[in-house]
């Protein structure tokens, strides 16, 4: 009995160790071909080895801000490497890094953003990058001012008002930031707000060419709130008497307007009774 027992551990301490040997031998040949891989052929592949920012900065011992600038410009040399094409796949990650790392590094938060909505095609990225940025910084007009930048490139109005909206209440934001707020709602035909911002542009101008600007945005403003009034009334019109009427004065007399709107400059709209059209008297931007 005991002779069988000894002689089973025996077949199973060799069955082991030629079960280790076939292990080591196996991670060598993997070791051997993996080795033999050009680095230059997957550059930037270390990257999914890097922490969070979180658990990072106690690896830096208090050296955070040199590790952020560090993978800071590592991230530029990479996102440069146009033959890397999933290169992007990370791009979140790593600048959360950066700024989990050092959150006061602006940088990173412009150049990242600019990477996703140029390179990346990304722009709700590039907004999440920027929003970031701005939590950790709420003084920085700058980053929803850069938002709404990409915002009005992407003709995204509502999006691009919004973040000009947040930019301008920053204290330090510039000038140009009330502008652009004023110009985005007009664009997403938000008049009252428009309206509003150009009339507080024109009214705390300090020169005349600022005043002047202005001023014609409001004619631009109240020129589109006013033909949009009248455009409704013509079609309640037509929809009674199945006909155009001959003079916007028309709209008076049947009561479906108190009183025709003049332009900003006390003049009647230009009015076509063929095809029901009407148009500001002067171009804004030309007064």
């Amino acid at each position: 009995m005991r002779a069988a027992r000894a002689a089973r551990r025996g077949y199973a301490s060799l069955a082991l160790t030629l079960l280790l040997l076939a292990s080591g031998a196996g991670l060598m040949v993997l070791k051997s071909v993996v080795d033999r891989i050009p680095r230059q052929k997957i550059p930037g592949a270390s990257i999914i080895y890097i922490p969070s920012g979180k658990f990072l900065k106690y690896a830096t011992l208090g050296y955070s801000s040199l590790a952020a600038d560090l993978i800071y410009l590592w991230a530029i040399q990479y996102y440069s490497t146009y033959t890397v094409v999933d290169r992007f796949q990370n791009l979140e990650h790593i600048f959360s890094i950066i700024s989990e790392l050092d959150p006061r590094y602006n940088d990173p938060y412009e150049v990242g953003a600019l990477i996703a909505a140029y390179e990346a095609r990304d722009l709700d990225l590039a907004y999440k990058i920027l929003d970031l940025g701005l939590a950790r910084n709420p003084g920085q007009w700058l980053f929803p001012f850069e938002a709404g930048h990409y915002a009005q490139m992407a003709k995204d109005y509502e999006t691009a008002r919004r973040y000009y909206d947040k930019a301008a209440r920053i204290p330090g934001a510039p000038e140009i930031v009330r502008r652009l707020h004023a110009a985005a709602s007009f664009k997403a035909m938000d008049l009252k707000t428009a309206w509003e911002m150009w009339l507080e542009v024109r009214d705390t101008a300090q020169d005349e060419r600022t005043r002047k600007i202005a001023d014609n945005h409001l004619y631009q403003v109240k020129s589109a709130a006013d033909i949009a009034v009248i455009k409704d009334a013509l079609a309640r019109f037509r929809a009674r008497y199945r006909r155009l009427p001959a003079g916007l004065e028309e709209l008076e007399r049947v009561r479906l307007l108190a009183s025709v709107p003049r332009d900003l400059d006390g003049r009647d709209y230009l009015y076509d009774p063929q095809q029901g059209e009407v148009s500001p008297p002067s171009i804004w931007w030309k007064r």
